[in-house]
């Protein structure tokens, strides 16, 4: 039976049907693998619920439903939380009016070598140029993409991904073995007409944009529950020694530490310093990715190789996790954290 992971104020039941949901979609895909159609519709429906992240109680909602995805299967969490994201985003700029109940959104803001730039078109704009891992760009119908709109700053742009202009880049085929119907590529847009999102500068300046990171954050810490719950099954089916239970006590650790982060961040005033939000988020994401990199290595040495090899779920877990947990962007974000509290007086 599936379970939910819970932070705070939202009711239990709910969270459980959600949890239901999310793994009848783990499973109902060919050979019991995840159906991303499934995960898809399961997204639509939390983002007619959640839409509006702003505030402490909405935010705490989101991120209790984003762990509890995370607990049950990381193919469908992470169909869901950029959706959700894309659908937060839109409230923020108040560009409800994009929001249709068909649609489905990726959020793709990574940079690489050549720039995907937007230009004036007539009243609208136009994006040419390129734009990497680009995540379900296969699977989902709309997109949110930053693009540069002259050589220093970025606007978010709206667009539809059947739009003829757009075009999977040739590259290396997607390898991966967690994660692996999560594929990603490279876009190549060509003349392709987009709605602004906001203005020049706004994705990245607006106060949800720290908060969309955290919520990435639940998803690891959600995984991070899973797998300690088939730690303590495993030391509940025989009598554990010492080794097992000090394994258990720096998990519970380490989860307690996650989850007071989450819940830290959750209750941070949107309307407080901007310094002081951002390191606030930064703070959570690393001590839950941390957590969850620990954790990781305590219940593979606790467990031993066997449900490694045996176990289709845990194995695809923790495959799953792994490559997941590389969206941080580990010392570099420990760094910039460090920028963070040298501008401000957090202690």
């Amino acid at each position: 039976m599936a379970r939910a992971v819970t932070l705070r104020g939202v009711p239990s039941t709910w969270l459980a049907d959600v949890a239901e949901r999310a793994a009848a979609a783990a499973t109902s895909g060919p050979g019991g693998t995840p159906d991303l159609g499934a995960a898809l519709g399961l997204a639509r429906d939390l983002g007619d619920v959640l839409g509006d992240a702003a505030g402490a109680a909405a935010r705490a909602e989101r991120w209790q439903v984003l762990a509890t995805l995370g607990a049950v299967d990381l193919t469908v969490a992470r169909a869901v939380e950029p959706h959700l994201d894309a659908v937060a985003i839109l409230h923020e700029a108040q560009e409800q009016r994009l929001l249709a109940d068909t649609c489905t959104w990726g959020v793709y803001a990574a940079e690489g070598p050549r720039r995907l730039r937007a230009q004036r078109d007539g009243e609208g704009w136009s994006l040419e140029g390129e734009k990497p891992w680009c995540s379900l760009a296969g699977s989902v119908s709309h997109a949110l993409l930053t693009a540069w709109v002259d050589e220093d700053r970025r606007g978010l742009f709206a667009v539809r991904l059947d739009d003829p202009g757009i075009f999977p880049l040739d590259g290396p085929g997607w390898v991966a073995r967690g994660l692996s119907q999560v594929t990603s590529t490279g876009l190549r847009l060509d003349d392709v007409w987009a709605e602004p999102v906001g203005g020049p500068g706004w994705y990245l300046e607006r106060p949800g944009f720290w908060w969309g990171g955290v919520g990435v954050a639940a998803v690891w810490h959600g995984a991070t529950v899973a797998l300690a719950r088939r730690l303590r099954e495993a030391c509940a089916q025989r009598q554990p020694d010492q080794v097992a239970l000090l394994h258990l006590g720096r998990i519970d650790t380490l989860l307690a530490t996650g989850r007071a982060a989450l819940r830290e961040a959750a209750g941070a005033d949107d309307g407080g310093d901007d310094g002081d939000l951002s390191l606030v988020a930064a703070r959570a994401r690393q001590v839950v990715a941390d957590g969850a990199a620990e954790v990781l290595d305590v219940v593979g040495r606790a467990l031993g190789p066997g449900p490694l090899a045996t176990e289709e779920e845990h194995a695809r877990r923790v495959a799953d996790l792994q490559l997941y947990l590389r969206q941080h962007h580990a010392e570099r974000d420990l760094a910039r954290q460090g920028e963070l509290v040298l501008a401000g007086r957090p202690w």
